[in-house]
């Protein structure tokens, strides 16, 4: 898709901030701001982060006012979050969130201000922000956020070890356990008990489950998802690591960027990880593969980790969507896509140009992972990190070689009275 968006001049920034144009949905808080006051943003400290900041003083000319900029740990900024906007604090204008571990629950507190007819502008093209992440901005109807940064998983691979990826998931667990010696392991991958079930969940979609069904009630007792939770125990089980129910990503990752594992599924947006040679000794012949095919087919997942949103209780809500509208703009989408930041909008992914920023097979790899992606790679609640836990038990049984029947049955009982307490709680 081509976008036939007008150029974001400063004419046009100052004309639209001073206009009536706050729409009663996105109210302008609780007085006016004065042009003194610098525009707050809150963000995580992410490389698209970086890159923004760096890119900050074309705003400023734009728009003629001050960007202050503080970037924060993930757990620093949920925790800044917690405090301030409980309190209805005007001093966060922009906020950096996680759509699918935050935006439900923000939308219940009222925190964030409803962006949906300011994305209706036809020159923002809100239709050219991929689908799949598109929708997880959207909370009961109501646009409550703007991707900024996409995700998918990767399958990383050994080309010394190797000759071709496997492209099956039975294919891979074959060449996984035939890899495995005392030098090598076959496979590493997040095992950590909530920690891995963003990862597993390709492996549950690719085996046709899903963590809640169409009613709302508990997926993972399912056969599809009893199905993969025992592949996935048998993969790190007997083809990976030592102590797999102890990696996160900081621990996995290193294990293959060091050339102790054959294969690794994880996030594409840790690739220049492995072609690092202050952290890398596959640098020469690391792959990248899409997702291999389950019984259901490919289905990873293809979320927005990072977006952007305003402050129901800013004084510069105008101020802020404009900031919005310049940062997760085609133009600007492009250029940071282009320095190897996978961002939101279609047309950016059809732009060759922008492929060219990822090493060949990977941008092949994220291209086709899009195509069959599915928009969650976690439960869609408020309380994610206690569900993620209640889901992630059945791993760990599986990891340590249990049987994950039993443990499966017990974690879709206790899912399934979890997620009627937080279904009430969504009723807002």
């Amino acid at each position: 898709m081509t976008s036939t968006r007008p150029a974001l001049t400063r004419r046009r920034l100052l004309t639209a901030a001073g206009s009536t144009a706050a729409l009663a949905a996105c109210g302008s808080g609780s007085g006016p701001a004065g042009p003194g006051t610098p525009l707050r943003i809150a963000a995580v400290n992410h490389v698209w982060s970086q890159a923004i900041q760096e890119r900050l003083p074309e705003f400023e000319e734009l728009s003629g006012r001050r960007v202050s900029m503080q970037m924060l740990t993930a757990d620093q900024l949920g925790s800044s979050y917690n405090v301030k906007l409980n309190a209805s604090a005007t001093d966060i204008d922009v906020m950096m969130v996680r759509p699918l571990q935050d935006q439900l629950l923000f939308a219940r507190n009222g925190w964030l201000a409803d962006l949906t007819d300011r994305v209706a502008d036809p020159a923002f093209a809100w239709d050219d922000v991929q689908e799949a992440v598109r929708e997880r901005s959207t909370t009961r109807g109501r646009v409550h956020s703007v991707p900024v940064v996409t995700e998918r998983p990767a399958l990383y691979y050994r080309k010394d070890l190797v000759p071709a990826p496997p492209q099956t998931l039975d294919d891979l667990l074959e060449q996984a356990l035939a890899l495995t010696d005392g030098d090598t392991f076959g496979y590493v991958g997040r095992g950590q008990r909530a920690g891995a079930v963003s990862q597993w969940s390709s492996f549950l979609f690719s085996f046709g489950g899903d963590f809640t069904t169409a009613d709302g009630g508990s997926g993972i007792g399912s056969d599809e998802a009893r199905a993969a939770y025992a592949y996935y125990g048998r993969l790190l089980h007997e083809a990976g690591p030592p102590g797999a129910t102890n990696m996160s990503l900081e621990q996995a990752m290193p294990i293959f960027a060091q050339g102790r594992a054959a294969f690794y599924v994880d996030a594409d947006a840790i690739y220049t990880n492995f072609l690092d040679p202050s952290i890398s000794t596959v640098m020469d012949t690391v792959g990248f593969a899409p997702f291999p095919a389950g019984p259901a087919g490919a289905v990873p997942y293809n979320i927005p980790s990072w977006a952007l949103a305003v402050n129901r209780f800013s004084r510069l809500q105008d101020e802020a969507w404009r900031f919005l509208e310049w940062a997760a703009g085609p133009d600007r989408v492009k250029e940071v896509q282009t320095a190897g930041i996978p961002g939101a909008r279609q047309s950016v992914w059809d732009d060759p140009a922008t492929a060219a920023a990822f090493p060949p097979e990977l941008a092949e790899a994220m291209r086709v992972n899009t195509a069959n992606g599915t928009g969650h790679d976690r439960p869609e609640v408020i309380q994610v990190g206690r569900a993620r836990d209640i889901v992630g038990r059945p791993l760990v049984a599986g990891i340590l070689g249990e049987d994950v029947d039993p443990v499966a049955a017990d974690a879709d009982a206790e899912f399934a009275d979890f997620l009627v307490r937080d279904n009430r709680q969504q009723e807002f």
